[in-house]
């Protein structure tokens, strides 16, 4: 199993035909993956990612069961009924549903790896459980981190570092520099990940959104068993 760091959304024509029958981890820890852990974990039945808010908005008019989740540039789209916080995403509000969810970075980051064997969901809250599933696997992995606009961002970055090191003790190949320096990142940030990201640019943008709570709530770690698997469309939870 070797292991690739993709560290933006602009870089990835330069590995779409390697991602072919390989594993796909999607990361974008502020905050739509760490979100569909959260809603997983809470009960949700299924959550169905698409590009576009219109998208997103039609499949609610075709079935007002749904609920519908996103944001972009960071805020909530009007008429949702959900920004992307995982904050918002309890148990009473969506255990049983069956969720949409669209955001400016991590469902495009999702959008272009369709041709994966497997594409995986994740963040911090249930990192073990997602090294163990693609270790089983074994597969080639592709850490693709969704960035914020086409940029490499910090966060994303320190998180494909600590997936890759966890690998790594289970046997995978360190393939490429992107990787490695991702691991760099993680070995000076992980005793204190919060005051490490506290220069980020998002979480600066959290902070001029008055959303620096969903910083603490994203960098949880191991609240999840579960791993997330994209599978006939939509994200599903292992075990379910």
């Amino acid at each position: 199993m070797r292991l690739h760091t993709i560290l933006s959304p602009q870089l990835f024509p330069l590995f779409s035909d390697d991602v072919l029958g390989k594993q796909v981890l999607i990361i974008d820890i502020l905050r739509a993956t760490t979100s569909v852990v959260v809603m997983l974990d809470n009960g949700a039945i299924s959550v169905q990612p698409v590009s576009g808010v219109g998208e997103a908005m039609e499949l609610k008019r075709e079935n007002p069961n749904l609920l519908i989740a996103g944001e972009r540039n960071g805020y909530k789209v009007e008429g949702f009924d959900f920004g992307n916080s995982p904050q918002e995403f309890t148990p009473d509000r969506v255990s049983g549903a069956s969720l949409v969810i669209t955001t400016t970075n991590g469902t495009q980051a999702l959008s272009l790896s369709l041709e994966a064997s497997h594409i995986w969901v994740g963040g911090f809250l249930n990192i073990n459980a997602l090294v163990e599933a693609m270790a089983a696997v074994g597969e080639d992995v592709f850490l693709f981190c969704a960035g914020w606009k086409g940029h490499v961002n910090l966060e994303d970055t320190l998180f494909a570092g600590a997936v890759a090191k966890a690998l790594t003790s289970k046997g995978a190949e360190i393939t490429d520099d992107a990787t490695r320096a991702a691991i760099v990142l993680w070995e000076q940030a992980k005793y204190d990940v919060h005051s490490f990201l506290s220069v980020a640019s998002h979480v600066k943008r959290f902070q001029s959104m008055h959303a620096e709570s969903d910083l603490e709530a994203c960098l949880r770690m191991n609240t999840s068993e579960k791993a997330i698997i994209y599978q006939n469309g939509v994200l599903v939870a292992i075990p379910s």
